[in-house]
């Protein structure tokens, strides 16, 4: 393999873990709150479509990109009543929520599936960009990567350097004391949760505004299971999501590195690498309960009534 091809993969690998990023860091906001959401999959589906079709209607590609963000938060929402308001079970309303966000998008899309978009293009960092092997590789990406990036690092400094980020933690591994302490609980939860469908939702617009900008049905492809995955594997660590998210990332080029080699492997098996990879990772850290135990935050998927606090 020439260092050419090298970077391209490297390139392609970083643009192929951008969703992952975003739902993965998303639902791990949501989860140091206490919430168990599984509905990453429908809000990341919703606001593929939803930043698809505003992007077409009115020519912005950023107007998509907030219409993406305000549907993940709008699905979000409708998980919140359901679980923060009317107490109903988490895990039966997350996967409701991806069964009926997988419904939606594809109603939601039927006339656009044959439409197309000029998406974000990459960034055009003059001097930089043109550095040898560091340049392609750091400057010359698309905004959405960049914000990702930052994404990253805001919500590590959030979670373990500021006082909310301290209050947020302390809903989710102790809410009746955050509540004995003059705290809503509810509604940090709200804050959360709503915080993790915006993200979710910007993940799925960067597959249909930049990864590949147009929509097809189901086009995020089991990417908001993959990012539950992450938030487990990483042991709800900001950093380890990161580094999970690349990984996976890696995985999905591989398969078209692999094919594009001419390695006699039949195409099914080379589509289900990145599953494959779930699964062994999601078993390999399960034999270890006593680590997830410890940075599992102590209240996550149990509801939280007022009157016990």
């Amino acid at each position: 393999m020439n260092p050419d091809t090298l970077i391209l993969i490297l390139v392609a690998t970083i643009g192929a873990s951008v969703p992952l990023i975003f739902a993965a860091l998303g639902e791990l906001v949501v989860e140091k709150s206490g919430v168990l959401n599984l509905g990453v999959e429908g809000m990341m589906v919703v606001g593929a479509v939803s930043g698809f079709i505003t992007a077409t209607e009115t020519g912005s590609l950023w107007l998509g990109v907030t219409a993406s963000a305000g549907a993940g938060m709008l699905m979000a929402l409708i998980f919140g009543f359901l679980t923060l308001s009317l107490m109903a079970n988490q895990v039966a309303s997350g996967l409701a929520l991806t069964i009926f966000g997988i419904g939606l998008s594809a109603f939601m899309g039927l006339s656009y599936t044959s439409a197309t978009l000029n998406g974000i293009q990459p960034l055009s960092i003059p001097v930089l960009g043109e550095l040898p092997v560091i340049g392609p590789l750091l400057f010359a990406h698309d905004p959405l990567v960049y914000l990702a990036l930052f994404s990253f690092l805001v919500i590590s400094l959030f979670l373990y350097r500021s006082r909310s980020g301290l209050i947020l933690r302390a809903v989710g591994e102790a809410p009746a004391s955050a509540h004995a302490l003059g705290y809503s609980v509810t509604r940090i939860r709200y804050y959360a949760v709503l915080f993790g469908g915006a993200m979710a939702g910007i993940g799925g617009g960067y597959l249909s505004l930049v990864y590949t900008p147009l929509w097809s049905e189901g086009m995020t492809a089991g990417r908001g299971w993959i990012a539950l995955a992450l938030v487990v594997f990483a042991t709800w660590r900001p950093f380890r999501v990161l580094l999970g998210a690349l990984l996976f990332g890696g995985v999905t080029i591989a398969q078209f590195h692999i094919q594009g080699t001419g390695v006699e492997v039949p195409s099914q098996f080379l589509s289900m690498l990145p599953y494959l990879a779930t699964i062994l990772v999601l078993v390999l850290i399960s034999r270890d309960a006593g680590t997830i135990r410890m940075h599992a935050p102590a209240s996550l998927g149990k509801p939280f009534h007022r009157e016990a606090g």
